[in-house]
């Protein structure tokens, strides 16, 4: 099964690692870290100037206008997803 990510960007579900609210990033120091060295390797996709979310994959990184939630729906993995900690509003 393909998403549809924003921006003329689809990913396949099954290589999806993590959904992360974009306010996250900038809150970690190892995701920041995370960040820089794959943009120095140029696998970061997508506009991170009106960015909502952060989509991992196992090759890419993608940064996508839709919110988690909606990324969320589109994966159909909202079972399985509703059972973790939400964390996007604490920040």
């Amino acid at each position: 099964m393909f998403i549809h990510i924003g921006d003329d960007h689809v990913v396949r579900s099954r290589d999806v690692i993590a959904i992360i609210d974009f306010q996250l990033i900038s809150s970690s120091i190892i995701m920041d870290e995370m960040m820089t060295e794959s943009e120095k390797q140029n696998k970061i996709f997508g506009s991170k100037w009106d960015a909502k979310s952060v989509m991992i994959t196992r090759e890419r990184i993608y940064y996508s206008t839709l919110s988690v939630s909606t990324l969320k729906k589109r994966a159909s993995m909202i079972s399985t997803l509703s059972k973790l900690d939400d964390f996007s509003d604490e920040v």
